[in-house]
């Protein structure tokens, strides 16, 4: 498929990048060969993202749920995660990409919180491909952490009640610096949200696909936004109203 025609693109895709685990299990390897799996595809993507001009890409790299996992394989995905960063951010440096890690990073080694804000501060200043990655993160948090800033600013006195609305609290979520995603992609077969992004994708298209992660590769991806080219996007309106041009 062409994806440099005139077809409407999204400009942000949020991804649930589900099935690492699956994928290894179907090949008698261990979990965490899948995870350097979808690593490895996580890659290719990004290259395929920057090609097509995506302006933003939001993947779900660990949630909060997720350090329920057993402790050994969380610790391997810890050090993944390190691994990947020291091995990836020249490169995400040199094709433009600015890299931005949303969620609690508190949580996280010193070495690790020190890797992540290197990485960011490297690449904060690219125009291209905004990349950001989900980390012991949830959209039930990222609602929570907005309401208490707001809660500090009202008790500060510097905001009053009647000042609250969606623009104030989208102003202090994780992406606040970023449009809403147009395009939802989970992959591994599941079709649940999984406490992903739960403010921003309140108008976003759905795509769901079997694809386990690891096999989600750059056509699969062209697929999924061939997809959305095909949706009405109404936003509460009519499809007279949309067809008429009144948007």
């Amino acid at each position: 498929m062409n994806t440099e025609s005139n077809q409407i693109k999204p400009n942000h895709i949020a991804i649930v990048m589900d099935g690492n685990g699956r994928w290894a299990k179907k090949r008698n390897m261990p979990r965490v060969a899948g995870h350097r799996a979808g690593v490895k595809a996580l890659r290719k993507l990004i290259e395929h993202a920057v090609k097509i001009k995506l302006k933003a890409m939001t993947v779900y790299a660990f949630s909060r749920e997720n350090w329920q996992r057993p402790e050994k394989e969380v610790g391997l995905l810890m050090d993944l995660f390190m691994t990947a960063l020291q091995s990836e951010v020249k490169d995400l440096h040199k094709n433009n990409v600015r890299l931005k890690f949303i969620g609690d990073k508190a949580a996280f080694s010193d070495k690790l919180q020190v890797a992540i804000a290197d990485s960011e501060s490297l690449t904060a200043s690219n125009s291209g491909l905004s990349l950001n990655v989900a980390a012991n993160y949830s959209g039930r948090w990222d609602i929570t952490q907005a309401l208490q800033s707001i809660g500090q600013e009202l008790e500060a006195k510097t905001i009053n009640a009647k000042d609250i609305d969606e623009s104030l609290i989208n102003g202090k979520l994780s992406l606040a610096n970023n449009d809403e995603p147009d395009l939802f992609i989970r992959t591994g077969g599941e079709q649940r949200i999984s406490n992903y992004l739960l403010w921003q994708i309140a108008y976003t298209e759905l795509y769901f696909t079997d694809t386990l992660w690891p096999d989600f590769d750059s056509v699969q991806l062209d697929g999924a936004i061939e997809w959305f080219s095909s949706r009405q996007r109404r936003f509460g309106k009519t499809s007279e109203q949309i067809e008429q041009g009144n948007i």
